[in-house]
């Protein structure tokens, strides 16, 4: 035991502890207990603080590196890495690797879940003694989704994938009291368990092809393609494997034309519920996305950048037509996602440099993301399906607070200047231009420009028509109020969408590092 480094794989350590936990204290105490979320928000803010904690341990690393060379390092921090006795010559280890790049996201998708957990705890209270069972299936996806960015082994990455996807396809059916509920969570499992065995078989044709399924050191992908310039087989058969990889990611992160279920599912499952899967797995997704494509397989992207600016250029059009015609704010939201996804993608063919712009854009997209879910949850309730725009006409009259951060969120998404979506979208393009694809930056400056139709018309309702009868179907009956887990959330990620839209340095200084 001595011998083994439980820093790289400490946050999912806390995580899983702290779901057995939870379940244990269910078990023990019965239903209804305060504990259970006590145990659950603990056990998330540990596992980000174990994150930043591997962050500092590389900055140590890398000033002892400096001292014992008597010079500056000019490898990038991602070459100091921990093995199962320690720190040592080799770069990573055959299966995990702990870097800046997995600590940036170990701290944002722990963050997510306990911002998912926190802003919507009255959907815990109201599930009585399965709210314990709730917890723990946030605690096994966040846990599952940062492996994904721990791994520097595809099957550990496959592992990491189905973890979270298991978890978050029985999230979807939790509300059960909505008839759509059940129905998005079987789409969900059925068409994510088709995305998940394209992507096996995508590892397959990988390893077929370079003879390896790591990423980093000796016999890796990474030194395969420093050795020979062609494939093991026919280069077909690679290809074929990185395409279908990129398949698989891409159901995921509801990028086009794999976005079918992200409307359906959003729709049915309780409104609570959506932040974590909307906003988690998209951390995860563009993250495993960045370690492949851009590390794993950036030798070949003159072969994948062509085709994955089709898919960029595609989610965007399909997510802002789809947007426009919606008449409920979870699907509009839903396909919103779908051409945010394809904003994300557009930097990838910048390969390394493009990587601090496409974090800034995944991290503050996913802020703004939290922060409208958890006014969702609150105007049309935890457990509720449906959320039409008929709920959201006067807001501002019932609740002025809620209207005006909703607003916040749809302005930043919307790529208003002095909110943090307006420097993300520069970013994205700025480096998609530099890899000469004009053409999808066209399409995305007028998608972005159409987009804010969508976006504002929610504002209009909001700020400018008279609310609909309490008595009308459909509608809320109590005004919807701020307040506890909730309005923290809320008044958290409206501050960060406005704060990083006037200073966005204080988080593009930092994801310089990576």
């Amino acid at each position: 035991m001595e011998n083994i480094a439980f820093l790289p794989i400490g946050p999912e350590v806390v995580a899983l502890a702290g779901a057995v936990l939870v379940l244990m204290s269910a078990a023990a105490l019965g239903q209804g207990r305060r504990e259970w979320g006590v145990l659950g928000a603990l056990a998330l803010l540990v596992a980000a603080i174990v994150s930043v904690a591997q962050w500092m341990r590389l900055d140590s690393l890398q000033a002892a590196a400096e001292l014992a060379s008597g010079r500056e390092l000019t490898e990038p921090m991602r070459e100091l890495s921990f093995s199962a006795r320690g720190v040592t010559g080799n770069v990573y280890t055959p299966m995990v690797v702990m870097d800046r790049f997995s600590a940036l996201g170990g701290v944002v998708v722990y963050l997510v879940a306990f911002f998912s957990l926190v802003g919507n705890w009255s959907l815990v209270k109201s599930l009585g003694k399965r709210g314990a069972e709730y917890i723990a299936l946030i605690l096994l996806a966040a846990a599952g989704l940062h492996m994904m960015l721990i791994s520097s082994n595809l099957i550990l990455l496959f592992m990491g994938l189905e973890t979270a996807s298991i978890a978050l396809y029985v999230i979807a059916g939790f509300a059960r009291v909505e008839r759509n509920s059940d129905e998005s969570s079987l789409k969900y499992f059925l068409l994510g368990s088709f995305a998940s065995a394209i992507f096996l078989y995508g590892i397959a044709l990988v390893y077929a092809g370079t003879g390896s399924i790591t990423i980093y050191g000796a016999g890796s992908i990474l030194d395969f393609f420093r050795a020979n310039p062609v494939a093991i087989m026919d280069v077909g058969v690679l290809l074929a494997g990185i395409a279908m990889i990129l398949v698989g990611l891409a159901f995921k992160i509801s990028a086009a034309p794999f976005h079918q279920w992200a409307p359906d599912v959003y729709q049915g499952a309780a409104s609570g519920s959506v932040s974590m899967m909307a906003g988690g797995v998209k951390v995860a997704g563009i993250a495993a996305l960045i370690r492949l494509l851009i590390e794993a397989f950036g030798t070949r992207v003159n072969d994948w950048g062509p085709i994955l600016a089709v898919v960029a250029a595609l989610s965007i059009i399909v997510g802002t037509i789809g947007a426009i015609g919606q008449a409920d704010l979870k699907r509009m939201l839903a396909y919103s996602g779908v051409a945010h996804a394809g904003f994300m993608l557009t930097a990838f063919v910048g390969l390394g440099e493009a990587v601090p712009e496409i974090w800034f854009y995944v991290i503050t997209y996913v802020i703004q993301l939290v922060g409208a879910f958890t006014v969702v949850s609150i105007v049309s309730g935890v457990r509720s399906g449906a959320s039409s725009f008929d709920e959201y006409r006067g807001l501002f009259e019932r609740s002025p607070r809620l209207a005006l951060a909703l607003a916040v969120f749809m302005l930043g998404m919307g790529g208003i200047p002095f909110f943090s979506g307006f420097v993300g979208k520069i970013g994205v393009f700025r480096e998609a231009i530099a890899a000469d694809y004009l053409w999808v930056v066209i399409v995305g400056l007028i998608a972005a420009v159409a987009g804010l139709y969508f976006y504002l018309r929610v504002v209009v309702l909001m700020f400018f028509e008279a609310p609909v009868t309490a008595d009308a179907p459909g509608t809320a009956k109590a005004a919807p109020r701020l307040s506890g887990g909730s309005g923290f959330v809320v008044y958290l990620t409206a501050g960060l969408t406005i704060l990083l839209g006037i200073v966005p340095w204080l988080l593009l200084n930092l994801l310089s590092y990576l």
